[in-house]
């Protein structure tokens, strides 16, 4: 027997998102397998709060909508069905409702890096972003030092790391002061190898 036929069938996408939405634990889901998603440390919580009280303004008067991670994000890759929770996501195209728990057209996705999670979002989940095209910009957030790092989509993508002044965002038509996004966590310490999101 070939371990093909050894694997065990997958969660379903209709069972994983009903399990889903009265589970204690998130859990992301790739392609049948579910994946536990762990807490966020205080200095990542304050980052995307950060995100949201800068952005929110600008995503309103754009007529879009910003959301964190309690709502998940579905893709198709290569034939598999995909769910992340990103850390923050700008919906500004109205015809996004295909469901009420998750997204699929953002303009601009944001994870806030940690030691745990660092080298899946740097890898994995920056290039499933990219790969939506209703994408324009997808922001690598650090933790521990001001760097906001900002994949954009021109003819090719294009990265920037900015640690200091502003970014531009084209999805929102707006620009991001790097000082606003650090304001809150400058007196804490960095986070811990291997701490939690």
């Amino acid at each position: 027997m070939s371990p093909q036929t050894l694997r065990k069938p997958g969660l379903s996408e209709a069972d994983y998102l009903a399990a889903e939405r009265d589970a204690e634990v998130k859990h992301e889901y790739i392609d049948g397998e579910l994946y536990a998603m762990t807490g966020a440390s205080r200095r990542h919580a304050l980052i995307v709060t950060a995100l949201v009280l800068a952005l929110g303004p600008h995503a309103r008067r754009r007529g879009c909508q910003l959301f964190t991670g309690d709502l998940k994000l579905r893709l198709q890759l290569a034939g598999a069905t995909i769910f992340y929770y990103p850390d923050l996501m700008v919906a500004c195209d109205p015809t996004d409702q295909p469901d009420p728990y998750y997204l699929t057209r953002p303009c601009l996705v944001a994870e806030v890096l940690s030691p745990s999670t660092e080298r899946i979002d740097r890898r994995e989940k920056l290039l499933s972003y990219i790969s939506l095209p209703s994408v324009q910009e997808v922001l690598l957030v650090a933790q521990d030092a001001p760097a906001v790092e900002i994949h954009r989509r021109r003819n090719a993508w294009q990265a920037e790391v900015h640690t200091d002044g502003a970014l531009r965002l084209d999805c929102l038509d707006a620009d991001l002061a790097v000082a606003d996004v650090y304001a809150d966590v400058a007196h804490l310490p960095p986070a811990q190898e291997g701490a939690a999101r």
